[in-house]
């Protein structure tokens, strides 16, 4: 374990000197799945991130702003179209799992969902499906969308993630009030969350509780940027290392599907999110992230590192997961899918 973290540290640091997007998450990311298929022993942290995810929330939550909120009522476009990108998306992913993946059918239905990666692992293994396969699409799907689109922000759009280290908000700018609210932001809002049954609890539960109290004005700042990217290095290492113990074989495929259900989805995230930004007049960027079908907690960090609204993005998220965790097992129900 304390390899792995080294190695995605001297990662981190490596895409970051080289000036990729994203390069705190996405370095350590690419290099621990790389080093997963070439066999070396690589470990998820087990206790980090527990620890990482309320620095994210109450990170995500210092972005709340009155502006903000101001324009909440352009988000009601985009939560309308959910429930049919989240339809559309799983319509088109499962065909491809069954057809070009050859899964079978309750496999590629839990696959091809756009929902949480464990919450599709146990609805898809109660149902009589593949835990590891379904598993891996969905690590699969969510290192495809998220390199994907840091990758399309820094080349294409040229926007580049995180502040330099001259710039970095340090512990020593902090006082001790902003400090206390900040640390009971998260210390009450992890529970909260779980009171709440919200997904991804503990990064949400601390970024209401933040987003409140920064809102309220009782403080002005967000985390230190080196506990940021300690948190981003954490989740990058999570990421790669879901694929430790596969074969080289097994993790190429498995990626090789991915990435086609992948781009796939994004095709219709696109479509979806330029009709949003013509008809509200929202930012094509922010359409964009907010339809992109990464992981909730991924897409959060990776809309703040590009400087694009946290609310607006992770709202979207929330309720996209919401709908695919009740709803998924739902229509399998009513489709009657047999393996």
């Amino acid at each position: 374990m304390v390899r792995t973290l080294a190695l995605g540290i001297g990662a981190g640091t490596a895409a970051y000197l080289l000036g990729l997007p994203l390069p705190w998450m996405l370095g350590p990311m690419i290099c621990i799945t790389i080093a997963a298929a070439a066999g070396l022993p690589v470990a998820q942290p087990a206790l980090l991130p527990k620890a990482a995810l309320p620095v994210i929330g109450v990170m995500l939550g210092s972005r709340i702003t009155a502006d903000l909120l101001a324009q909440a009522p352009e988000f009601a476009l985009t939560l309308a179209l959910l429930v049919p990108f989240v339809v559309l998306c799983a319509a088109i992913s499962y065909g491809f799992y069954r057809r070009i993946g050859r899964f079978d059918p309750v496999t590629a239905y839990y696959s091809g969902m756009p929902g949480g990666l464990n919450d599709m692992m146990i609805l898809g293994q109660a149902a009589g499906g593949d835990e590891r396969r379904i598993g891996l699409a969905h690590a699969a799907r969510v290192l495809c969308v998220i390199g994907f689109v840091a990758i399309f922000y820094g080349a294409v759009l040229g926007v580049r993630s995180g502040a330099g280290p001259s710039s970095w908000l340090t512990l020593s700018d902090m006082g001790a009030t902003d400090a206390a609210w900040l640390l009971g932001a998260a210390l009450i809002g992890m529970p909260l969350g779980r009171a709440l049954r919200l997904p991804a609890a503990p990064m949400l539960g601390p970024m209401i509780v933040s987003g409140a109290v920064h809102f309220a004005g009782f403080v002005a700042v967000p985390p230190p940027d080196i506990l940021v990217v300690a948190a981003q290095i954490v989740l990058g290492v999570r990421i790669g290392s879901r694929f430790s113990g596969v074969s080289f074989g097994a993790i190429g495929r498995d990626l090789t599907l991915g990435a086609g259900s992948s781009m796939l989805m994004i095709l219709v995230a696109v479509a979806f999110a330029y009709g949003v930004s013509y008809v509200a007049s929202i930012d094509m960027s922010q359409a964009f992230l907010a339809f992109s079908p990464g992981g909730l907690i991924e897409m959060s960090l990776l809309t703040l590192a590009l400087g694009q609204e946290v609310a607006y993005v992770s709202l979207a998220h929330v309720v996209r997961i919401v709908l695919v965790i009740f709803g998924a097992p739902v229509a399998f129900r009513f489709l009657a899918l047999k393996g």
